[in-house]
């Protein structure tokens, strides 16, 4: 991506932030940026649909503010990404298949914007062009929503034994004939080592103190973060710094000793890996459990939804509310089994 020059300068299209609440203190924090690829909001718009239907007296009397404009708001921004301007658009979704976990929402967005989903075999790259293939013959492809991970998307430019990609793709989209939503390269941004500095880049490059703070964070390729996280291992999170989904993660007061001494020896072996820190005291919500058919509590994390169209951040009045549904677990993650909840925004007064 060295001296790739995007689309209109940006990178994060669509950006999910994951924010929690420490429930002895009160205080939000942020606890992940995901600008790579981040999903979720079909759940969003999904939840809210169901609740409309059960509950319509109550969004009128409470003013909830709706989501059903964002497939609209993400299409406005994918048209404007057009190297042939926006009447002649032809936006497509990238997805690797059937069988990702978040297929639904791929087919589900698709669906509401009105575009293509296809997957790699689906597009062919000619003379440095982007097509579709059709039952009338190729057609030229402007913009890609990809949601197919940067190591797949191009088998000529990076894993070789993809097959999810096109081959092809990363030298249309170096000259400039065609553009991707999110930006190849945005995993730098929310690598979760990286995530520590954030606060520092807010202060150096805008002047202002972060309005949320973040988790406290250890970087195990510190010597003295490492040291201070082995002596405490069991009492930390430790997550690799290039995984998501809940996965690469150790939770130390709810994992075992041999699952605990595991982690150890693989910080030790590659420590700028990982980073560590210590258990939130995530917030609880009522919950329906159905082992006892009772409400119980469970806990919770939320993830806001930000669009960027190269003049203003459209923040969707609503969001993910990701809840751990196994008794005392901290993962909230729907690859992990955590389920969803609507979540209200009220108009208020001005």
């Amino acid at each position: 991506m060295i001296g790739v020059e995007v689309q209109r300068g940006i990178y994060t299209h669509v950006c999910g932030i994951d924010l929690v609440r420490d429930s002895k203190t009160g205080e939000f924090y942020v606890l992940e940026d995901n600008v790579r690829t981040p999903s979720g909001i079909s759940y969003v718009l999904e939840n809210r649909l169901v609740m409309t239907r059960t509950l319509p007296d109550a969004f009128q009397a409470c003013e909830v503010l709706p989501v059903n404009h964002y497939p609209a708001e993400l299409s406005k921004i994918l048209h404007s990404l057009s190297p042939r301007g926006d009447a002649d658009a032809q936006i497509v979704l990238l997805t690797p298949g059937i069988h990702n976990s978040a297929y639904f929402e791929h087919s589900f967005l698709a669906q509401q914007m009105g575009i293509e989903l296809v997957e790699g075999r689906d597009l062919i790259v000619d003379g440095g062009i982007v097509y579709m293939k059709t039952i009338h013959g190729l057609k030229r492809v402007d913009v890609i929503y990809r949601r197919v991970d940067d190591e797949f998307l191009d088998p000529l430019a990076f894993r070789s034994d993809s097959v999810l990609g096109v081959p092809g793709l990363m030298g249309a989209y170096r000259a400039g004939n065609v553009a991707l939503a999110n930006a190849v390269g945005n995993g730098v941004a929310d690598d979760k080592a990286v995530y520590s500095y954030v606060p520092a880049f807010i202060r150096y490059y805008l002047g202002e103190e972060p309005i949320l703070r973040n988790v406290e964070t250890y970087l195990c390729g510190k010597d003295d973060d490492l040291s201070y996280v082995l002596d405490h291992l069991p009492e930390m999170v430790v997550k690799a710094v290039g995984e998501s989904g809940g996965y690469g993660m150790l939770i130390g007061p709810q994992s075992d000793s041999k699952k605990i001494e595991d982690f150890r020896e693989r910080v030790k072996a590659n420590p700028r890996n990982y980073i560590a820190q210590h258990v939130v005291p995530l917030s609880r919500v009522p919950s329906y459990d159905p082992a006892s058919g009772a409400m119980a509590g469970r806990h919770v994390d939320l993830r806001p939804y930000c669009l960027y169209d190269g003049h203003k951040v459209t923040t969707v009045p609503g969001g993910l509310t990701r809840v751990a549904l196994q008794s005392g677990s901290l993962v909230v993650n729907s690859s992990q089994g955590g389920g969803s909840k609507d979540t209200w925004i009220l108009r208020g007064e001005d």
